[in-house]
């Protein structure tokens, strides 16, 4: 029986500095990732202006390391001739891949750069094989698929996906699915989805750190995760210091060469580098815990190590070189590197009167690389006697090959012209008015009335509402019995679906149903609407980071549908807090409640099994404006409905109803 080989994955590097990309480089990185100064999902590291973006795609090259370069936060409309200049800046530069987390931007790159790699970032919560096909027919290349995910998730993506897959395997973890955060972006006013979050989650509620989780750390998981067929792994620390980064790939690196698990002497070196209370891969192994938490202890500061020994400038890439100088002719100097041939011509030398050049000395000069990232040990040279040439044209000589080098190793690349968009048209399309409840008796006669579409969890679905939620989160494993429970849904009267992530569009289309996307598809501008309009998907309910102006950019056709009443999910947490904070009993009923240091209170209601989400301390609350409503085009508008009874209900459908002015703490939807 033959053996089966499987492709070593590469190692993938953060660098928030170009210090620390002169670190991945010596730790072994096989490719990169970092961010330019805009547009990226870490706007508080050091990132790269264009000068030193320019120079570090270059360095990459030099080293044969792929450069992806994150361009992964939401894009709004007035943003794109901003955004796409800075892509062809990039493009042009010769960035290996693009790590993008919008739609509307995807589109719009594949439409002018189509020979660019995209890799569909880990913000768009790409968490079974169906969310790698979605993105897989929209141009991308690559899907970083989500943290949360376990072996055997894993491997049934990296086995059925049409694409590359990217595993998350060593650094901070976020206990929201990645990109389905608001907390720090409705509460604190800084996006997570725009690269500013401030970490509310490294923060104490009820009195404990519920939120908080150790690192991610699957070193001692190696032999298994080379053997699930990823293409890449990936170390998160964009915003850790170069010995970290170095010190962090050096130990990745050897397990990947040795296909081995890290010792514990090892994990212990990963310990010192950082970590907080230790480390966890309890999603990998599927055993989700409250140990999983974990918080930055003085102890671990006090032993992380601050530096690291490690020299990149002694590091260089080897070429092999071949001169010819002779009279009568141009000198000649050609550098190779690999299969990459390239050089550079200067005048023909003169005969010598009393100093002609010798071995020695053209040696010297045309193999001194000096800060350039290229080394030379093998000199093929054809020097005829007594001829002369200045030190100064050797010099040149060598340095034109040297860029010569660099330039036939930049990718070959078009940029394509796309024709002018088209808006899609609303075709007369009618605004719905739309409200999901949490369970069957919150639901009145008078929201029957009011409502054009009621939506019931898919879980509690009844007759009474004729729309289901789809989970927000479906793992392959999953997915039959999610699909049975949609089949008696729509038995028993539900016509509509409201999906909320890309790897459900599928399965809620082939059962038939009228889809409208929820407000987790994380749409905030009309490129990424028109994609997901493509995939017939009737409406949308836009992101609700979007102020009013923002939405009016939309068109009618999915600004209409913002929430403008309600408690909007914060975080969709695969963990169980209610388990964890208010025990076994609080869990089976469903629901409990998280206080900040100032005393907000934060619902938690469970998802399915033991997954949880986290809403906002203060509803939404737009009764009293309903003028700038409409002319920001909300012609309807979506509701949530959380701890509300039907008497509740009823109070907030008349406030609406006669534009009533809310008494107490409320979020307003903001107007620029």
């Amino acid at each position: 029986m033959s053996e089966i080989f499987i492709k070593k994955p590469e190692l993938l590097a953060p660098a928030g500095s170009m210090e620390a990309l002169d670190a991945a480089i010596a730790g072994g990185a096989d490719a990169v990732y970092f961010g330019a100064s805009v547009f990226n999902a870490r706007m508080n590291a050091t990132n790269f202006d264009r000068e030193q973006i320019e120079r570090a795609i270059g360095k990459c090259r030099n080293f044969g390391v792929r450069s992806n370069i994150t361009f992964n936060t939401l894009i709004y409309d007035r943003e794109f001739p901003r955004a796409l200049d800075e892509v062809q800046f990039l493009y042009n530069c010769g960035a290996d891949a693009l790590i993008v987390a919008d739609l509307g931007l995807a589109r719009e790159i594949k439409k002018r750069f189509p020979d660019i790699e995209l890799h569909a970032s880990t913000q768009m919560s790409i968490h079974n094989t169906d969310g790698a096909r979605f993105v897989a027919s929209h141009g991308f290349d690559r899907a970083v698929i989500a943290r949360e995910l376990d072996r055997d998730s894993i491997a049934r993506i990296c086995k059925d996906s049409p694409i590359e897959t990217e595993v998350f395997i060593h650094g901070a973890l976020c206990v929201s699915h990645s990109g389905q955060c608001l907390f720090s972006s409705l509460v604190g006013g800084r996006s997570g989805n725009r690269g500013e979050c401030a970490q509310p989650c490294r923060l104490p509620y009820s009195g404990e750190y519920p939120l908080s989780l150790k690192d991610n750390c699957l070193a001692g998981n190696m032999r298994e995760l080379l053997s699930l067929g990823a293409a890449s792994f990936k170390i998160e620390g964009r915003m850790k210091s170069p010995a970290y980064v170095y010190g962090v790939c050096s130990i990745y690196r050897r397990l990947i060469d040795e296909s081995r698990n890290a010792t514990d002497a090892e994990i212990n070196e990963l310990a010192a580098l950082f970590s907080r209370s230790g480390f966890t891969n309890a999603y990998f192994t599927k055993s989700i815990s409250s140990e999983m938490n974990g918080i930055r202890t003085k102890e671990d500061k006090e032993q992380t190590v601050t530096s690291a020994e490690f020299d990149i400038k002694s590091r260089k890439r080897a070429v092999s070189a071949n001169a010819v100088i002779k009279t009568g002719e141009p000198a000649t100097l050609t550098l190779t590197l690999g299969s990459v041939s390239a050089g550079a011509s200067c005048e023909a030398p003169e005969a010598a009167i009393n100093a002609p050049l010798t071995d020695e000395a053209v040696r010297k000069n045309l193999l001194k690389f000096g800060s350039t990232d290229f080394a030379c040990e093998d000199l093929s040279l054809e020097l005829e006697n007594g001829v002369m040439m200045p030190v100064s044209r050797l010099n040149a000589l060598r340095r034109d090959a040297v860029a010569a080098l660099e330039a036939a190793l930049m990718p070959k690349r078009r940029i394509l012209v796309p024709s002018p968009n088209k808006t899609a048209e609303c075709g007369g399309y009618k605004p719905i008015k739309s409200a999901r409840f949490m369970r069957k008796e919150q639901i009145s006669i008078a929201a029957r009335e009011y409502f054009d579409i009621i939506y019931l969890p898919l879980d509690n679905f009844s007759p009474e509402a004729n729309g289901i939620m789809l989970p927000p989160v479906i793992f392959d494993s999953e997915l039959e019995a999610v699909r049975e429970k949609l089949e008696r849904a729509k038995e028993n009267g539900a016509v509509h679906a409201l999906v909320s992530n890309i790897g459900h569009l599928s399965l809620a289309r082939e059962l038939g149903f009228v889809c409208h996307g929820e407000l987790r598809l994380n749409v905030t501008n009309i490129h990424g609407a028109n994609t997901l309009l493509s995939e017939a998907l009737v409406d949308i309910i836009p992101s609700c980071e979007l102020t009013l102006a923002r939405l009016a950019d939309l068109g009618a056709r999915v600004s209409s549908n913002a929430v403008i009443y309600g408690r909007i999910p914060l975080m969709l947490l695969e963990k169980c807090v209610i388990k964890q904070t208010a025990g076994c009993q609080s869990c089976k009923k469903g629901e409990a409640v998280l206080t900040d240091r100032i005393g907000e209170k934060f619902p938690v209601y469970r998802e399915g099994e033991h997954r949880n989400v986290l809403y906002n301390s203060r509803v939404t609350y737009m009764a009293d404006k309903a003028d700038e409503l409409i002319s920001h085009k909300i012609f309807a508008g979506h509701y949530i409905f959380t701890d509300e009874d039907e008497k509740g209900v009823d109070r907030i459908i008349n406030a609406y109803k006669n534009h009533t002015a809310y008494t107490g703490d409320v979020r307003r939807i903001a107007k620029k």
